[in-house]
């Protein structure tokens, strides 16, 4: 009998899971998630899993938010971009321009028209020229045609000559998606390429060391939907992985919990993400998945996500209530764990005779940097303090005056705040005690000190009292969360109106007084996973009148999901209209032509379950099975009868993923 070995790369965790497909999860792991070199932390959390002795792995499945991150952070490669047909203004559309971030663009005639036919020669001595010109200041090229998905020919010959010559790698639009939106497209596959060497790195260094452990299984990858796909295929497809952790946790959910419709909600050390299972299957975003403000052609699942998780961030806002997020924080009991002597500096703090606003709360390097030189003075000047450990903002904030270049190190992910979250809640009140239980409570008395003045409350100044409140308002804000994704499901596009919130605050904060106490409820059971998952969502669910579903092994949801998923790919041919009433079935090989409408969707079918097929063996399927649908849309003509416009086949292949 062969095991799984399921992995998931967290912002803060990264969990590792040794799966038997009969039996379930026989053994999890975690381990904390190495920012500067994600395999670090992957090894740690596979060899606590395994233990002494590896038995036999069948299939490795691995699931990541690198991708998010790294299109979210501005991370990735230097790219070039061939656009075949286009004309300049196409830079100034889906922002383009702004995910180019000054790489090299190079217009080149060709392309094809709405029908498939050329509208110019592909000037292929101009391809040559340019690419040579830009070639050494590169690491990739992403091609994409005018038309391109309704005959590719420009885009493969251009992809043939760019990497006989240059010897980098290529991404074209049409292997990415089948959907019309040129300048979409064109975002798209300029993505992909600027991912190609970070993915190449992670997934390199996970073979290295499974292999190191004697592990030879095929390695798989969860994509944006939930489905898997080949490590080859990830490689080729990074833009695929989009919200590849989301999904994960999602197929992860419906299998631990074995539910078809519900909510799903994970919650981690950052955020919560929630989305919904329909019929087994996660709901995607018929737009295609957004990372930041780009909103790409990437089928992924469809996710509401808030800025609250285990690690957020205790502070006021504006209107000086006390709120949680959404900023990540260390956790002051995760700082004094790993720097036991910040717990004289807290201690010292506590002691004092007078308060400060920044008591409790600390800075330290988040991860390596290779070359500090590059930072300005005073960003390195705080980053040099930082060398030896953390210090107290008190010290680097209020004595050095480094607030700004502080701020800066933060923003740029290089620096972190450790302040009281509601992990630190959860630690003193016996909730949770993984971590060192005595930074969690002077935290709680030093931030509860200094809460109790600013809201007037000298019940704060319990620590068990403030802790209870952190983890009251935690329940809050979940449920607020998760009423309004329910309420964007529902397309109530006016959730977000302040008289609506008030009625949402008053609804889950549980209140006794008042003469107006309205109650909302959901009419579908939430499973909720994530390490933090036990400490809010019972009550957060009971105040919402739903069940709160926590299967066992939901802390490591993930992992499971990133070996429980099917292999899934689909296939679009469509059927236009030409001249002379002509049908024209765009296949991948160039057009095909009839008059007759039958034999147009017999083509179609045929080209559509080929690509499915074919995709699905690529991406690691073993046994197949493919569902072709059809849509016909005809209108009615002005002197009776129906007229033909467009017909769309689509084909979807499906299978377990093959094992060693």
């Amino acid at each position: 009998m062969a095991f799984r070995l399921g992995i998931d790369t967290g912002g803060t965790y990264t969990d590792a899971v040794l799966f038997d497909p009969d039996q379930g999860v026989v053994a999890a792991a975690k381990a904390l998630t190495t920012k500067h070199d994600l395999t670090i932390g992957v090894r740690e959390a596979v060899e606590r899993v395994l233990g002494e002795t590896t038995p036999p792995i069948g299939l490795v499945g691995l699931s990541t938010t690198l991708a998010t991150n790294a299109l979210v952070e501005g991370h990735g490669g230097p790219v070039a971009l061939v656009l075949i047909g286009f004309g300049a203004d196409a830079l100034q559309r889906a922002d383009l321009n702004e995910a180019l971030r000054g790489d090299p663009v190079l217009f080149i005639d060709g392309g094809h028209d709405a029908s498939g036919m050329a509208q110019a020669p592909l000037d292929e001595a101009k391809l040559l020229a340019d690419a040579a010109a830009v070639a050494a200041r590169v690491d990739a090229f992403a091609v994409t045609g005018h038309f391109a998905v309704r005959n590719p020919a420009h885009e493969r010959r251009a992809a043939e000559l760019l990497a006989s010559v240059t010897g980098k790698p290529v991404t074209s639009s049409h292997e990415l998606t089948a959907r019309l939106d040129g300048t979409r497209r064109a975002l798209t596959t300029l993505l992909n390429a600027r991912l190609i060497g970070d993915i190449h790195r992670l997934i390199e260094g996970v073979r290295g060391f499974l292999i190191g452990l004697g592990i030879t299984a095929p390695l798989m990858v969860t994509k944006g939907d939930g489905s898997l796909v080949t490590a080859a295929t990830a490689l080729r497809s990074p833009v695929e992985t989009i919200l590849s952790g989301p999904a994960a946790s999602v197929v992860g959910a419906a299998h631990l919990s074995g539910l078809k419709d519900v909510m799903v909600s994970d919650i981690g050390g950052t955020t919560t993400d929630i989305a919904f299972l329909k019929n087994g299957r996660p709901e995607l975003d018929a737009q295609g998945a957004r990372v930041g403000r780009f909103r790409t052609m990437v089928e992924a699942i469809a996710v509401h996500t808030s800025g609250l998780g285990g690690d957020s961030e205790t502070r006021r806002d504006e209107e000086k209530r006390l709120v949680l997020g959404p900023r990540r924080a260390m956790p002051l009991s995760l700082l004094a764990h790993q720097h036991p002597a910040v717990l004289a500096e807290m201690k010292a703090q506590l002691e004092r005779p007078f308060w400060r606003p920044l008591d409790g709360m600390f800075a330290l390097r988040l991860r390596a940097l290779p070359d500090a030189g590059t930072l300005p003075r005073l960003q390195r000047e705080v980053w040099d303090w930082l060398e030896d450990g953390p210090l107290s903002l008190d010290e680097l904030c209020e004595r050095r005056h480094a607030e700004r270049p502080l701020a800066r190190l933060v923003d740029r992910g290089l620096v972190i705040r450790a302040a009281f979250t509601p992990s630190d809640a959860a630690h003193v009140l016996g909730l949770q005690s993984n971590w060192n239980g005595e930074g969690a409570r002077l935290g709680a008395a030093l931030r509860g000190r200094y809460e109790s003045l600013a809201g007037k409350d000298a019940g704060l100044q319990d620590p068990e009292q403030f802790a209870r409140t952190v983890v009251d308002l935690a329940v809050r804000q979940t449920a607020r969360a998760l009423l309004n994704a329910a309420f964007a499901e529902d397309g109530f596009a006016s959730a977000e109106a302040p008289a609506v919130q008030t009625l949402l605050d008053k609804a889950v904060a549980a209140l006794r007084g008042g003469l107006v106490r309205p109650r909302m409820e959901l009419h579908l059971p939430v499973v909720a996973i994530g390490a933090p998952a036990r400490l809010f969502y019972p009550e957060a669910c009971r105040r919402l009148g739903t069940e709160a579903v926590i299967p066992p092994f939901a802390h490591v949801s993930n992992a499971v999901g990133a070996v429980a998923g099917d292999v899934v790919q689909h296939a679009t041919v469509t059927i236009g209209l030409v001249e002379h009433q002509r049908l024209r079935v765009h296949r991948q090989a160039g057009p095909y032509d009839t008059y007759d409408l039958a034999d147009a969707l017999s083509i179609a079918r045929a080209e559509a379950e080929r690509q499915a097929r074919s995709r699905a063996e690529q991406a690691g399927a073993g046994e197949i099975a493919v569902r072709v649908e059809e849509k016909v849309t005809v209108v009615d003509g002005i002197e009776g009868g129906s007229l033909f416009v467009e017909a769309v086949v689509t084909a979807t292949a499906s299978g377990r993923p093959g094992l060693a």
